[in-house]
């Protein structure tokens, strides 16, 4: 259960801050602005959460499909901003990677650890068995667009 706190901890943070906010302006008479505090809320946390991110597999196996398939393996964690702003500029893309969360993934955290001299330095993004922190959307984007 900690770890699963700790996953959804920011989305679910952001609902009932939200919520609260929302249901103080409702409160006050304020129907449009409680309704905007809820949906702006809403889509905060959504953006958030793991659901915004391509389905995590562990780095084992994330590191043998690499290995099949040539594909970019993308170690990140919900919570992150440079994850989030990575997702996101990569668009219908990021499929193409292989994304892997170290906060489900020790191995993926030993991994990103390895790399960044003793931090957990996210988003790491490996290709061709080389590792890059926090790498320029673009040029990630443009080594996914041949995949």
């Amino acid at each position: 259960m900690p770890g699963m706190m700790r996953v959804w901890g920011m989305a679910v943070g952001l609902l009932v801050v939200g919520g609260v906010c929302g249901g103080l302006s409702v409160a006050r008479g304020d129907y449009g602005t409680g309704g905007g505090f809820v949906g702006g809320f809403l889509v905060l946390a959504g953006v958030n959460s793991p659901l915004f991110f391509p389905r995590s597999v562990t780095a084992a196996e994330a590191e043998r499909r690499s290995a099949e398939d040539g594909r970019a393996v993308v170690y990140w964690r919900p919570g992150c901003a440079y994850c989030l702003r990575l997702r996101a500029r990569l668009g219908w893309r990021a499929r193409r990677a292989h994304w892997v969360n170290i906060w489900r993934d020790p191995a993926g955290a030993a991994a990103v650890r390895e790399v960044n001299g003793g931090n957990e330095t996210v988003p790491t993004v490996v290709v061709a068995g080389r590792a890059h922190t926090n790498p320029d959307p673009a040029w990630l984007r443009g080594r996914l667009a041949g995949s």
